[in-house]
């Protein structure tokens, strides 16, 4: 089978990560390399890119300045290590790509789906995920998990209807690309998101494999 290319999206405080190291571990069971990223980060330019645009203290950032360096941020990645992962067969499973920047520039700094698509279309190569598995849950509830005002990065601070605005991206999302993205109820146990997800990529690896 060749490489394939997952992504994982959601609101702050969604389960994400946990999810991630059981999917990992799910797979390399199977027998398949795995190779776990995310963004903004996954390599050492981007990582660089990443404590810019999350640093608390740079609340002066422009929209277009935040929406133009996560698209540098992902361009160095996609190019560094994604695709190289790819084209060796690996299972790639990324925390956020294109998706989140549709959402929270697009969306939530009001930019607009199309001029996000576009730019990270040129940063990306046009690279699309496979598989996208979208953790549905409200914002309230997933911004009181991490205590945002008290703990959180530049975005993770931002207003509430920042990020309701986002949530109601990623709805929006799911509907437009409904063959990519699947979504998850984030609201259950730890254990039920795991078996929803589990079905999920069975059905993913009969299609590929």
């Amino acid at each position: 089978m060749k490489g394939l290319f997952i992504t994982i999206e959601g609101t702050d405080g969604a389960g994400k990560s946990t999810q991630i190291q059981h999917l990992k571990e799910l797979l390399k069971k199977r027998g398949y390399e795995v190779k776990l990223t995310r963004e903004p980060g996954g390599t050492r330019i981007s990582e660089k890119i990443r404590k810019i645009i999350l640093d608390k203290k740079h609340s002066e950032m422009s929209a277009r300045a935040e929406a133009l360096l996560y698209a540098a941020s992902r361009a160095q990645h996609v190019e560094e290590v994604i695709k190289p992962a790819l084209k060796r067969g690996e299972i790639v499973i990324c925390d956020r790509f294109v998706d989140s920047s549709m959402v929270y520039q697009g969306r939530g700094r009001l930019l607009g789906y199309e001029s996000i698509k576009e730019i990270n279309d040129f940063a990306t190569g046009q690279l699309e995920p496979e598989l996208t598995i979208l953790f549905d849950i409200k914002p309230e509830i997933s911004l009181r998990r991490i205590d945002a005002k008290k703990n959180g990065d530049r975005l993770e601070r931002e207003k509430f209807s920042f990020h309701q605005e986002a949530y109601n991206g990623y709805r929006d999302l799911a509907k437009i690309f409904p063959k990519r993205i699947r979504s998850v109820d984030a609201n259950r146990s730890v254990e039920q998101i795991r078996d929803n997800i589990r079905l999920i990529i069975e059905d993913l690896l009969r299609v590929k494999e």
